[in-house]
C-alpha cells in the first residue's frame, strides 16, 4: 500500500536536520537532570551504563524513529499508522506515534515550567542576587521562586509565548533558522563555562567521579533510571525524532546523520558534568543534590568564586538556550498533529498547541507552589510521588518512554517490512543487520528485563 497525502515541508540541508535534532536533545536533560542523576547514582558507574545504553538502545531506536518519520511523512501516530498500513498490518500500530506525541507533550509540560526557573535565574544571576550571599539566603531565595505560582506563572508564560512564535514561523524559517544560531552559541556558552570551572573548581576529583566507575554505588533501579535517561536526552518516544524525519529529504543518510546527534549530545551531557562537579567539589558541595543541584547548589559556587554574578548569568542563559531549543521541538509533532487533524493553518495549530501545553504546565507551576489540589500519596515504581508534578515526571521517564521505545522498536524491528527499512537506511549489509539485531532483540529485551525487575516481577 502506498503512502499519500504526506507532509510537504523538508529541511533545507543535513547540516540543518542534524543542528535541529541535536538541540532538540541537547537541553535540559543534559544541563539539568543528567548531573543530579549522576550524582544520585554514583558518577562513574552510571556513566559508563548510561553510555552503553545510547549506543545499542538509544542510537537503534533514534534511527528507526527518523525511519518511521521518513517513510511516514506525517505527523507521529498518522506516520506510524501508515508504515505498518504499507507493510500489510494493522493501523493499530500508530498507538506507538500517538503514544510517543502524548509524552512528550506531557514532559514539555513541566519541561517548560523548569525552564522558567532558568530564566528567572538569569534575571537573579544578572543583578547580582547571588554575590555574597550564604546557602540559606539562596536556598530561601529558591524556595520563594517556587511557593510564588505568580513568579513561576510569568516566566512559564513568557517560554511558552518565545515558543510559540518560533514554531509559528514554520520549519524552515521558524525552526531552522533558530537552531542555526541557538545550537552552536549554547555550545561555546558550555564550553566557556566548563573551561573556567576547570580551572577554579576542583577538575580531577570531577574527572574520577564522573569517569572511575564504582558498581557498587549502582543499583538496579539506577540502571532503568540511565535507561530512561538515555530516552529522555535522545527526545526519543517523544514524538520529536519521528516528526523531525518526516521533514528529511531522502538523499540525506540517517545513519550518518543519526550518529552525529547521538555524539552531540552525549558530548554536551558530559561537558555538562564538567562544567558543574568541578564547582561543586571545588567548593565543598554535595554532588548528589538532587534536581536543585543547578537552582541551589550551584549559585553557592556563583556567590563564592571571582567574577560569579557574570559566570552565574552566562550559565543560566545557556541553560535557557538549551531549553529553548527542546520545548520547540516537543511541541513541534503536536502542532503538525492538529494542523492535519483539524485542517488548521500553521499558526492556528500552534496557537491551539500551545494554549493547551500552557493549561497543562498549571499543574506543575501548583504543584511546586504547594497547592492542597496537587498533593498526592502515591507509590510508583517504589517511588514516593507527593505531587501531580511527581506523578507526570515518574510516568513519563520511567513508563512512558521505555513503553514508547519497546512499541517503536517492536515496529520498525518486526512489523516493517525489510524492504522499506533497507531502502530508508541505505547502507551496507553488515551495518543493516546489526541496527536490526539491536532493534529485534538487544533494546526489547533489555527494556523489558530491567522493567520487569523494576516492577518487581522478576529479582536481579
Amino acid at each position: 500500500m502506498k503512502i499519500t497525502n504526506t507532509i510537504s515541508s523538508r529541511w533545507s540541508s543535513r547540516l540543518s536536520f542534524v543542528l535541529a535534532s541535536a538541540a532538540a536533545a541537547v537541553g535540559l536533560g543534559n544541563i539539568w537532570k543528567f548531573p543530579y542523576v549522576m550524582g544520585e547514582n554514583g558518577g562513574g558507574a552510571f556513566v559508563l551504563v548510561y553510555l552503553l545504553c545510547i549506543a545499542f538502545i538509544g542510537l537503534p531506536i533514534m534511527m528507526a524513529e527518523v525511519v518511521i518519520g521518513r517513510r511516514g511523512r506525517h505527523s507521529p501516530g498518522y506516520a506510524a499508522k501508515a508504515v505498518a498500513e504499507e507493510s500489510e498490518r494493522s493501523s493499530g500500530w500508530q498507538v506507538a506515534g500517538w503514544l510517543g506525541m502524548l509524552t512528550g507533550y506531557l514532559v514539555l509540560s513541566f519541561y517548560a515550567v523548569i525552564a522558567g526557573w532558568g530564566l528567572a535565574y538569569v534575571v537573579k544571576a544578572a543583578q547580582g542576587a547571588f554575590t555574597g550571599a550564604s546557602p540559606d539566603q539562596i536556598a530561601a531565595s529558591f524556595g520563594d521562586l517556587l511557593a510564588s505560582p505568580g513568579q513561576l506563572t510569568l516566566w512559564h508564560t513568557l517560554i511558552i509565548a518565545a515558543t510559540v512564535i518560533v514554531v509559528g514561523n514554520g520549519v524552515n524559517k521558524g525552526l531552522e533558522r533558530s537552531v542555526r544560531f541557538l545550537l552552536p552559541a549554547m555550545i561555546l556558552l558550555l564550553v566557556g563555562i566548563a573551561i573556567y570551572s576547570g580551572v577554579i573548581g576542583d577538575f580531577w576529583q570531577a574527572f574520577h567521579f564522573m569517569f572511575d566507575p564504582d558498581f557498587s554505588k549502582l543499583s538496579v533501579n539506577g540502571v532503568m533510571i540511565a535507561l530512561g535517561h538515555s530516552f529522555f536526552t535522545l527526545g526519543l518516544a517523544s514524538g520529536v525524532v519521528i516528526m523531525y524525519g518526516a521533514y528529511l529529504p531522502k538523499e540525506t543518510s540517517i545513519v550518518q546523520t543519526s550518529i552525529w546527534i547521538a555524539v552531540l549530545d552525549t558530548f554536551v551531557a558530559l561537558l555538562a558534568g564538567l562544567a558543574i562537579f568541578p564547582l561543586v567539589f571545588g567548593f565543598g558541595l554535595t554532588p548528589s543534590e538532587g534536581p536543585g543541584l543547578i537552582f541551589t547548589t550551584l549559585p553557592i559556587a556563583f556567590s563564592e568564586m571571582p567574577a560569579g554574578a557574570a559566570i552565574g548569568t552566562v550559565f543560566f542563559v545557556m541553560l535557557v538556550i538549551a531549553a529553548f531549543t527542546s520545548a520547540i521541538a516537543m511541541i513541534e509533532s503536536s502542532v503538525a498533529f492538529v494542523s492535519e487533524k483539524f485542517n488548521l493553518g500553521r499558526w492556528a495549530a500552534t496557537l491551539v498547541s500551545g494554549a493547551v501545553l500552557w493549561l497543562l504546565g498549571q499543574l506543575t507551576v501548583h504543584s511546586f507552589a504547594g497547592a492542597g489540589w496537587t498533593k498526592l500519596d502515591l507509590s510508583f515504581f517504589g517511588k514516593q510521588l507527593g505531587s501531580i508534578f511527581d506523578l507526570i515526571d515518574a510516568l513519563t521517564s520511567s513508563l512512558l518512554l521505555p513503553l514508547g521505545g519497546l512499541l517503536l522498536a517492536i515496529l520498525a524491528g518486526w512489523v516493517m517490512q525489510r524492504q522499506y527499512s533497507e531502502d530508508e537506511l541505505d547502507s551496507t549489509k553488515g551495518l543493516y543487520d546489526i541496527w536490526l539485531l539491536c532493534l529485534k532483540y538487544v533494546a526489547p529485551i533489555a527494556i523489558i528485563i530491567i522493567f520487569l525487575q523494576l516492577i518487581g516481577v522478576i529479582k536481579l
